[in-house]
């Protein structure tokens, strides 16, 4: 069986946690897009994980994890990050594998990523780690594969900085290199029998074809991506979960119809970005926050075929005496309840919003979906209403044992 976990809002939705929660009963989990710009956090038996390229199943013993052929891999994070995952006592040797389709970003990579934006008149916001630049490359045909690394002729076009790190790190690499789709469809691998968990980066709004281009990442975040990405075909995906916040959060430039804006609610997003602890992880830049927007929520449930919604982060909003969410979009010459792709019309948008009593009561202690709070329990009935899909998990804190489940996606229900 084969379940996609996707980030159904602009990133940041706390896919760690659900991936790590669901990879609990996997086999192998497959990442199957993006770079080091993206950032899992775990909390997981009182220790935190910081992930940026390896999957987050890693931690469990008995798993298997594969970067796939929708990724950009920068060999100096992938090493540190591994290091760093043995110092925490987590063994990976053999467990960890890379896709040869999988591209490499390289030092000329970096370089032009941080030229590039400061020469935008409006700078997108990258990371300047490389990422967009090594997609650009890979589409240009120009990018060095893991596949590649003994093409000799293919090396000699690159400069001297790129062919010392691919000399530095090509045996190391070389001993982790898989044929993904060989392997996803050998008996006793991948998608032959076993659960299959494939894990995508950042989220859905942030994908190169559905998002807010060009304020996108470079790859495919959404779950058509999941089959490339990972050797399967697309009648081979199971299961889709959606995972977004109970609020919703933007790091960088780029439309946010939904945002928070300090002169008329006050401290309201101060209060949110530090009780959600809303700073990037790969970054640490203060994401920017708003009220979750369910008219963008619905676009994503419906261009990725999400079966079910994974909710977290519903415990920050536990002291609010209201809530909003934004439920349509005020343009200038209309009121729209469906996610434009243009950028001038998102930008100028203003949030129609409906109003909901807080709970008032800490809810993170409890364990099933009938005793939460009456206002809790409508608050998520709402959104499962107007989106037209199943809210299967809500998560109530950082731990994992803070998750109530309501449809398993491993489970009979699926």
């Amino acid at each position: 069986m084969n379940v996609v976990v996707i980030g159904a809002q602009w990133g940041d939705e706390g896919k760690g946690k659900i991936v790590d929660f669901l990879s609990s009963q996997a086999d192998t989990i497959v990442r199957f897009s993006g770079g080091a710009n993206a950032g899992h956090t775990i909390v997981h038996d009182g220790n935190t994980y910081k992930l940026h390229l390896v999957p987050s199943g890693i931690i469990y013993p008995d798993t298997t994890v594969v970067l796939g052929s929708g990724m950009v891999i920068d060999p100096e994070a992938l090493f540190h990050e591994l290091e760093e995952l043995e110092r925490l006592g987590i063994s990976w040797d053999g467990r960890v594998l890379i896709s040869d389709r999988g591209h490499l970003v390289l030092p000329s990579h970096k370089a032009e990523d941080v030229e590039r934006d400061a020469r935008r008149r409006h700078p997108i916001g990258t990371t300047g780690r490389g990422i967009g630049i090594a997609y650009a490359h890979k589409a240009l045909r120009d990018g060095v594969r893991l596949a590649d690394l003994d093409w000799t002729a293919q090396l000699e076009e690159h400069d001297e900085a790129d062919r010392a790190l691919i000399e530095r790190y090509r045996d190391r690499l070389a001993a982790m290199t898989i044929d993904i789709a060989a392997y996803m469809h050998t008996d006793g691998n991948g998608a032959s029998g076993s659960r299959v968990l494939l894990e995508g980066a950042q989220g859905a709004l942030l994908d190169i074809d559905l998002g807010t281009y060009p304020y996108v990442s470079s790859g495919s975040s959404s779950a058509a991506g999941a089959a490339s990405g990972s050797g399967l075909g697309p009648r081979e995906l199971d299961h889709v979960v959606g995972v977004f916040k109970a609020y919703t959060t933007r790091v960088g430039n780029g439309p946010f119809p939904s945002e928070l804006d300090p002169d008329h609610e006050g401290d309201l997003e101060t209060y949110i970005r530090e009780t959600g602890r809303e700073y990037g992880v790969t970054t640490g830049r203060p994401r920017r926050v708003g009220y979750l927007d369910l008219v963008a929520l619905k676009y994503t449930c419906q261009t990725n075929g999400i079966d079910n919604l994974a909710l977290t982060h519903l415990d920050v909003l536990d002291d609010l005496d209201e809530i909003r969410v934004c439920i349509a979009y005020e343009t200038d010459a209309d009121t729209l309840d469906y996610f434009p792709a243009s950028i001038p019309v998102l930008e100028r948008a203003r949030p129609v919003t409906r109003r909901f009593p807080g709970w008032k009561t800490p809810i993170g202690e409890i364990a099933t979906f009938d005793d939460l709070p009456e206002a809790a329990r409508s608050y998520v009935e709402f959104i499962e209403q107007y989106v037209g899909v199943h809210v299967g998990i809500v998560s109530v804190g950082y731990e994992r044992r803070q998750t109530i489940v309501r449809t398993d996606p491993w489970g009979p229900t699926v």
